[in-house]
């Protein structure tokens, strides 16, 4: 999955030499321009949009993934990224949807990116027990960013993962307040849990840490990080704990929707009221929008990443 300012690079790349006169260069253009377009939707983005992108299944046709970014208002560069796509592995279907809310520096979301569901599915007992792979690969990837951490640095990512097999059974899990949410006959069903500090404090305080509680600021881990699980934050890490939520969801005729989005969304409106803002939008990518909309309508400042799965 390659990142959007990846492709934006190699777009201005392709039109910086449009000013060069000979027929050889035109076609060379051509033929670039070709191969950009092609990767861009192979990714899923649309040519107008590096930040939008959707995607359909070919064994379910019904089944459709629409997503949408937006950049926040605070001065460092995006540190949300995720991960829309269908795989096809022998005979099954897996649908991979993620969001990963990087903090402090984007290398360790860009790295969940392109290692995390890679680390999923090579646990040889993924389709027995995918609770438990989906554990244990969770935890080697936290090991791996802990060993590189010369190279990724300080920062850390919240997670949520949502893998579709054959579009009938959902596994979600997650590290942090990055959430899932299921529709079902329009009831809205919160499928991950949010890792908060207050909620896990007397974990953090048997690790030896604490949790801080100053006027006007969120309740955060030894006074710096507002999520009790996190991917990374090595200097914070022996009072964080890296173990996912994880949950197996059978999806039946009744189910509409799943939502993936970073806490840009979930601060400022409700599982029921995301659910209600795009029931009645029959296109994934338009709900991810309307939804990533609305939330800056209702003055969210944070990154704001979005992915709608629509299962009918």
């Amino acid at each position: 999955f390659i990142h959007h300012s990846t492709l934006s690079q190699l777009s201005s790349q392709v039109n910086s030499t449009i000013s060069l006169p000979s027929s050889s260069t035109h076609h060379s253009l051509m033929a670039a321009r070709d191969i950009l377009h092609k990767m861009k939707e192979k990714v899923g983005f649309g040519l107008s949009d590096p930040d939008s992108g959707k995607g359909k299944s070919k064994m379910s046709k019904h089944i459709t993934h629409g997503f949408h970014l937006v950049k926040g208002k605070s001065y460092h560069e995006m540190e949300d990224y995720l991960v829309a796509r269908f795989k096809q592995i022998d005979s099954h279907e897996l649908g991979l949807f993620a969001i990963f809310d990087g903090h402090a520096g984007h290398n360790v979301p860009n790295y969940l990116q392109s290692h995390l569901f890679d680390n999923i599915l090579k646990e040889p007992d993924f389709w027995r027990e995918p609770e438990d792979a989906v554990k244990r690969a969770y935890s080697i990837t936290d090991s791996s960013i802990l060993e590189k951490s010369g190279e990724l640095g300080r920062g850390g990512s919240t997670a949520v993962t949502a893998i579709l097999i054959n579009g009938q059974k959902l596994i979600v899990a997650n590290i942090g307040d990055s959430r899932a949410v299921l529709s079902t006959k329009g009831v809205a069903k919160q499928l991950s849990v949010d890792h908060e500090p207050t909620t896990e404090h007397e974990d953090i305080k048997n690790r030896g840490g604490f949790v801080s509680r100053f006027p006007g600021d969120v309740p955060r881990v030894d006074g710096r990080l507002a999520v009790s699980r996190a991917f990374g934050d090595k200097s914070l890490k022996k009072h964080l704990s890296s173990e996912p939520y994880v949950t197996v969801e059978k999806i039946n005729d009744d189910a509409e929707f799943i939502i993936l989005a970073s806490d840009g969304l979930w601060k400022v409106m409700s599982n029921q009221e995301a659910v209600n803002c795009i029931k009645d939008i029959k296109d994934a990518r338009s709900s991810a929008k309307r939804l990533t909309e609305e939330a800056v309508n209702r003055k969210s400042n944070d990154d704001i990443s979005c992915i709608v799965v629509k299962l009918q």
